[in-house]
């Protein structure tokens, strides 16, 4: 698969999947646990996520370096996103895809 061939791929594979763990978190095992004491899908998806947002954050970081990404203009807002539901996913759309489009041609 082309997209994990690159940096800026790799970084948009785990953007993916890390927007997508927060959501399930966020939206799905928090409410179970919390309303009916259900915890073992927030005990196997908090360790997950966190390894996911560890990934993105490093990655990020690393296509920072590689793309030369000005902190103040780039980088920070691609850190934010990880934090934000659906951040992750806007941030592909917006930044992330076609840096890699462009990179692709």
């Amino acid at each position: 698969m082309r997209l994990f061939k690159s940096n800026i791929g790799r970084l948009r594979i785990i953007a993916i999947l890390e927007g997508i763990s927060l959501l399930i978190l966020v939206f799905v095992s928090v409410p179970l646990k919390h309303f009916y004491g259900i915890t073992e899908l927030s005990g196997i998806l908090g360790p997950i996520h966190g390894m996911l947002f560890l990934l993105f954050v490093f990655n990020t970081l690393s296509a920072g370096i590689e793309y030369k990404w000005r902190f103040s203009h780039t980088t920070w807002k691609v850190l934010i996103a990880c934090i934000i539901p659906f951040g992750t996913f806007y941030i592909d759309h917006k930044i992330l895809k076609p840096i890699y489009e462009r990179e692709s041609t």
